[in-house]
């Protein structure tokens, strides 16, 4: 099986279950150190710094790019040194794969 940074997203417009808390569980410990579930298993988030505005503004512009790519869109919250990244998959209501394999992609990008 791929990993997940090398798999590609699937187009998700509802219909579909999402992840239950087990299956989060098993691919946030896929994911780099940094990324958090939260309480309701909804949303995965990751907050990135940098030491000023230039270097955190192009690393959220790895991210629009990865997103762009993917056709797969987190919130993304800028601040002066840090971006908080966070995936959720709105037509579902929840997280799906999708939210994993972005940011799978993201941790790669930004590791090289």
């Amino acid at each position: 099986m791929k990993k997940l940074n090398e798999r590609k997203c699937i187009p998700c417009e509802g219909g579909l279950e999402p992840l239950d808390l087990e299956e989060c569980k098993l691919l946030l410990n896929k994911l780099d150190d940094g990324w958090k579930l939260n309480e309701d298993a909804k949303s995965i988030e990751k907050t990135f710094t940098r030491k000023n505005h230039y270097e955190i503004t192009s690393l959220m512009n790895l991210v629009i790019h990865i997103s762009h790519t993917e056709d797969h869109h987190p919130e993304i919250t800028l601040g002066y040194n840090s971006v908080c990244v966070k995936y959720f998959t709105y037509a579902i209501d929840g997280l799906s794969e999708n939210d994993f394999i972005c940011a799978a992609k993201v941790d790669k990008i930004i590791s090289i």
